[in-house]
């Protein structure tokens, strides 16, 4: 029906010689987003027409058939592999080649995957039927990819904005602090840093899924939702040699600590350079970051989230138990735990396995906190059926769930007697500002909503019955839970810890603690307060101060008591996580007992980058950053590190002189920007008494 279509095809399909293959490199990458891949190969996006251009010795031959594979065995019941002919028009469904013009010598195809098509490397050959028994003749290989921009895709995001922050962006801002007081840093995704595709490819081909069967593995890489959770194995060591080592003891030897990195690329360069070792060592927002940098890398829109008070919990009854012995100390005596803050990823893509529903915003977990399915992997579970308390459906739901909405009970607990009281229970303590970073902007955007209604309203209360009920928690007898008198009990006084002053690394800490009786009687009360430091999982690690003392309190009465705690008694003791929890027991003469406590985190010194120049493309620029020692002792063992894509290849260490005390450092250095737009570049200082102060500055680099 169209004979010229086969007029232009060359004698190399049935000649031993070799195609020469055009891949149009720079087109088909404008045309499919993936000019920032700085690899030499053909990266296009699945359901979207990509151009090559073959050259030969003319030769008519209406007998072509293109072949698509990829994985170890490739066949077409898998889907892995893909033959098809010269058609007059694109397939929506398969995959399809179309002629776009001829010469002499050449020839020109459109050819086009389906949307649902494996993602990952496939091979490309041509042959001809009039050819006998020869083989294929190969035309290279190229890698394919998700596609947020395809209406048919799975990853399909409507908006283009969201599409350019969540695939394209490589600079992203992770938040991190406590409930009171937030803080943040900069991070480097840096997904198209070179070789950081073929590191993505190679954790997939690495993966236990994998192991275990490559082809049936390989045949779900179509399947974002398959994809997700097995990386968010593959990120973390525990079970398969993955990218990442935990570790959340304080002790960092043999390895680098958690807070130390400013960017994924190095951490998954190092995984491969290393032989695939697992890298040492992450905590939560490194799993992150570093699946945000994969997932970004394979086309799936992602982005970090920050839960502020996030529950673990490890029962999986919807509540964190804490404890506390009778002077105030936090007991580990609970596999449950309230962490500060907790760091996982969203992912966009529909869940054809739930509804329409269900589809959008999926969380995905890398940090290994619980095992799932025999490994530790968590999610997707889809944000909606968590606001709306489906805790039964697929994945993860009731871990997810409670680590936004479980209530807390905290117990003062007798080691002699082994006897435990309930001081209170608390329903609205977990999951607060919730947080990611804004589209197109350097700013926080608080997503609480979008995970559970109102607290204290009467439809979270319900959603959350409503979950316990899927979970049969509600007609199950607890033996640990508190009895009804012991929640309904209402304490004689209330007490809270007010901050006195700045909280600052290098300054003395400067509390007041408030005592207010609630009853018309006076009441004598005994005190005892410790301070700790803690991870941010607020894990006791040293402590640091303690203190008891008596009072009565009049009826009605409010008392301040102030606490001072010097930089000389937490200096030697606190983690690089820059967290100390204040606790006071309070043992009420004739009453309960009531609990204050308040996490407090100390905001290191201020660091600057100052830029004067205007940033111009392949043109030096200079940058100095500025350092002030806040404390009367000299810092020692100063560097700095400095990466940013665009602005500089790989990372700069620069080691800075010692510093007096009040003395100011001045760091000169130069880059070279190589490419347009707005580039961040940040800044990692350490030193012996301060542990990586981050700070980063948007540039704006011209032609």
């Amino acid at each position: 029906m169209y004979p010229h279509i086969f007029l232009f095809f060359s004698l190399f399909f049935i000649a031993a010689t070799q195609p020469s293959t055009n891949w149009h490199l720079k087109e088909n990458a404008r045309d499919h987003h993936t000019s920032k891949f700085s690899s030499k190969e053909l990266v296009v996006r699945r359901g979207q027409a990509f151009t090559i251009t073959f050259n030969g010795t003319e030769q008519p031959d209406k007998n072509l058939t293109f072949i698509a594979e990829t994985g170890p065995k490739p066949s077409k019941l898998a889907k892995t592999q893909a033959t098809f002919g010269i058609s007059s028009t694109v397939s929506k469904e398969t995959w399809s080649a179309v002629l776009q013009s001829t010469s002499s010598s050449s020839v020109s195809i459109s050819i086009s995957s389906p949307p649902n098509a494996v993602i990952g490397r496939y091979k490309l050959s041509v042959q001809s039927t009039l050819s006998g028994s020869s083989s294929p003749a190969s035309l290279g290989t190229f890698v394919l990819l998700f596609n947020p921009w395809s209406s048919g895709d799975d990853v399909f995001m409507p908006n283009k904005a969201e599409c350019d922050e969540y695939v394209l962006e490589e600079f992203g801002i992770i938040f991190a602090g406590n409930k009171n007081r937030i803080n943040s840093f900069g991070w480097n995704f840096g997904q198209f840093q070179a070789d950081i595709l073929n590191i993505c490819l190679s954790m997939l081909d690495r993966s236990l899924r994998y192991r275990q069967d490559p082809a049936a593995d390989v045949s779900h890489r179509n399947d974002p939702k398959y994809l997700g959770r097995v990386l968010s194995a593959m990120v973390n060591a525990n079970d398969d040699q993955g990218v990442l080592l935990g570790n959340w003891s304080g002790n960092y030897d043999g390895g680098k600590s958690p807070s130390s990195w400013t960017g994924s690329g190095e951490i998954l360069q190092n995984w491969k350079k290393s032989g695939f070792k697992p890298v040492r060592y992450g905590q939560c927002w490194v799993f992150a970051a570093v699946l945000t940098t994969v997932l970004r890398c394979l086309g799936i829109p992602t982005r970090t989230i920050t839960n502020f008070s996030s529950a673990h919990d490890a029962h999986g009854n919807l509540r964190v138990d804490e404890f506390y012995d009778a002077s105030g100390n936090h007991l580990d005596r609970s596999p449950d735990s309230i962490w500060n803050f907790h760091v996982w990823n969203e992912s966009w893509f529909s869940r054809s396995d739930l509804g329409s529903s269900y589809g959008g915003w999926q969380i995905l977990d890398a940090t290994p906190q619980e095992e799932s399915g025999g490994i530790y992997q968590c999610g997707p579970a889809s944000r909606n059926a968590i606001k709306e308390g489906d805790v039964d459906l697929d994945y993860d739901c009731p871990f997810v769930f409670a680590e936004v909405n479980a209530d807390c009970m905290y117990w003062n607990y007798d080691p002699t007697t082994e006897k435990k009281t309930l001081i209170f229970s608390e329903s609205a303590t977990i999951g607060q500002f919730i947080s990611t970073k804004a589209v197109g902007r350097d700013d926080r955007v608080d997503v609480t909503k979008d995970y559970k209604y109102e607290e204290g309203s009467t439809k979270e209360r319900d959603i959350f019955k409503k979950a316990r009920k899927k979970l049969g928690l509600e007609d199950k007898f607890d033996p640990t839970a508190p009895t009804p008198q012991e929640i309904d009990q209402k304490p004689d006084i209330s007490g809270k810890f007010k901050v006195a002053g700045t909280l600052e690394v290098g300054k003395d800490l400067n509390l007041i603690l408030v005592l207010t009786n609630l009853q018309s009687d006076s009441k004598t009360v005994h005190v005892n307060m410790t301070a700790w430091s803690t991870l941010y999982t607020r894990r006791p690690v040293h402590e640091i101060w303690k203190d008891s003392t008596s009072v009565t309190l009049s009826p009605k009465e409010e008392k301040e008591f102030p606490i001072k705690i010097p930089y000389t008694e937490y200096q030697q003791q606190l983690t690089t996580d820059n967290m100390i929890q204040v606790t006071a027991l309070c043992h009420v003469e004739g009453g309960i007992q009531v609990l204050a406590q308040r996490d407090i985190i100390l905001d290191s010194p201020a660091i600057d980058i100052q830029v004067p120049g205007e940033a111009k493309v392949n043109k030096e620029l200079d940058v100095e950053v500025i350092f002030t020692n806040p404390i009367d002792v000299d810092l020692m063992d100063c560097v700095l590190q400095v990466e940013g894509n665009d602005l500089l290849r790989g990372i700069l260490q620069i080691d800075v002189p010692s510093l007096k005390a009040s003395e100011k450092s001045s760091t000169k250095f130069k880059i070279i920007p190589f490419e347009t737009g707005p580039k961040h570049l940040l800044v990692n200082f350490s030193c012996d008494k301060f542990a990586d102060i981050k700070t980063f500055k948007m540039i704006n680099v011209i032609d």
